[in-house]
């Protein structure tokens, strides 16, 4: 009730501006996917971050992408560590939810033990697998978490924790509440969402006071869009269309991959996934279907990540060896003959279509079985997270995005045996992640670069693709300069006004 009555208050103060105004303060931006949800604790989604993130639903700290400051303060002022296993946050005072409550302690406790609730399948939660995080309450401004083993970056992980009020039920929600500069005030499915500036925000007012979001799954009528001025912004669109002085390229956290499933013959085969890796020209993608600009990925994470290791060399084209390499495990009876089925979310970047028919071509002419079938974020789920969808070989094309710079926000949910999207069971992998996760200093960098290596040489995890690039457009009557983190965040704050 008190969500209903704010909201109503918003959309009064709004249409209180003069006309020549609240034009100006009002942007629309294009995205390729819809959202499925505007549920917080699934704001890691890209298609959900985009517009919960920073807008609707703040974090304890935030990562600085635009400058060099590092870690910043946001919900919570200040953190310390009180001994090896604890840290200890201050929390802001004076701030308050959309719905016009306080916001204290008691709320950060129920936002992390809601995230982690087997009653609701949250994204956020994946980040924390594999450590044991007790959070309570010191006071109403100060929280303790708790950790097992000692976790010496969670001031970093807790920059994704999306921040809701302790009366939020466990159930994903269409009306976010949240302590962001913006509530949503408009839901169309379909067609568009509507974001409201708030009067009470604690912070800074931000310059635009409405933002619509259109979707439109074909990039060029996204980038078509602002330069006819329908739209203000277009933060993802095909390098084919990127030839305007209204375009922008940036660099992408985003890596491109196909997620194996070792536990399903063929797939449980090392000669059968070299020969997957063996059989993909990456290089032709790159400058026709994908960016000039775009890399060759060795790792799921890009190269500016802490412990890269640059002694992995990337898989060479030879499709005679892939053929070859098929043919002797076919001899030693293994069914390599098995349709694979190739799923691509559509939609997931510029060209994503276009580049799963190109590799299911190419494994296709060296002898791999495979059947390509795209299907929308909310469907795509239920191939990449557990439990899997399991009546056949799978190959799950995706993208992971880490822009936080440490692997502990990939390697545990993507190759730990417990891990939520693993595709493998390695007791070695696991060691390495366990013992990595909890390190600190020269020890984590070279656990971390054992771990890639190891990953892409000896267990051939996975068929990694591509460290994409990104370009937006960006209209005439906006300021605003795309980041690394764009494609998974785009703060309503870091648009100004002309």
């Amino acid at each position: 009730m008190k969500q209903t009555t704010f909201l109503a208050g918003a959309l009064l103060a709004t249409s209180a501006l003069s006309p020549a105004f609240a034009q100006d303060a009002s942007v629309t931006i294009v995205l390729g996917e819809e959202p499925d949800l505007v549920e917080p604790c699934m704001a890691t989604r890209s298609n959900i971050g985009r517009i919960v993130l920073g807008n609707i639903s703040e974090t304890l700290t935030e990562l600085d992408v635009r400058g060099d400051e590092g870690l910043k303060p946001r919900l919570a002022e200040s953190w310390e560590l009180v001994d090896d296993t604890t840290w200890r946050f201050h929390l802001r005072e004076g701030v308050t939810f959309s719905d016009g409550s306080a916001f204290d302690a008691a709320d950060v406790k129920h936002s992390f033990e809601r995230a982690g609730s087997d009653q609701i399948t949250c994204e956020i939660s994946r980040y924390y697998e594999g450590i044991s995080i007790t959070p309570s309450v010191v006071d109403d401004l100060t929280i303790d978490f708790k950790t097992d083993p000692a976790q010496p970056i969670l001031p970093l992980l807790l920059s994704l924790l999306t921040i809701v009020p302790s009366e939020t039920p466990i159930e994903f929600t269409r009306e976010p509440v949240g302590t962001g500069p913006y509530v949503l005030s408009n839901w169309e499915p379909g067609q568009s969402i509507t974001l409201e500036r708030r009067d009470d925000y604690w912070g800074e007012q931000p310059a635009v006071t409405k933002a619509t979001y259109a979707f439109r799954s074909d990039p060029s009528v996204r980038a078509a869009m602002v330069e006819t001025g329908e739209a203000d912004i277009a933060p993802s669109i095909s390098a084919i269309d990127a030839t305007t002085e209204m375009d922008r390229s940036y660099p992408n956290s985003e890596t491109t991959y196909l997620r194996i499933d070792h536990g399903v013959a063929p797939l449980n085969d090392k000669r059968v996934r070299e020969a997957l890796n063996l059989g993909i020209d990456r290089e032709a993608f790159v400058g026709t279907i994908l960016a000039d600009g775009t890399q060759i990925a060795t790792a799921i994470n890009v190269p500016t990540t802490l412990g890269w290791n640059p002694e992995t060399k990337a898989w060479a084209y030879d499709p005679d060896r892939a053929k070859a390499l098929l043919e002797e495990a076919k001899a030693d009876g293994v069914p390599v003959d098995t349709e694979i089925l190739l799923v691509g979310r559509t939609a997931n970047f510029p060209g994503a279509t276009e580049t799963y028919e190109a590799i299911q071509s190419m494994l296709s002419e060296v002898g791999f079985n495979v059947r390509l079938q795209m299907v929308e974020v909310a469907e795509h789920e239920q191939y990449y997270s557990k439990p899997y969808v399991q009546d056949q070989p799978i190959l799950v094309g995706a993208q992971h995005d880490n822009s936080r710079g440490d692997p502990v926000f990939s390697m545990y949910f993507k190759y730990h045996s417990d891990g939520r999207q693993a595709g493998i069971a390695d007791a070695k992998a696991d060691d390495l992640i366990e013992r990595a996760t909890a390190a600190t200093g020269d020890e984590r960098v070279a656990l971390w670069s054992e771990l890639f290596g190891y990953l892409h040489d000896e267990v051939v995890a996975d068929v990694l693709l591509f460290h994409m690039v990104g370009h937006a457009r960006v209209g005439e009557n906006v300021d605003f300069t795309p980041t690394i983190a764009t494609n998974s965040q785009l703060q309503l704050s870091e648009i100004g006004l002309k």
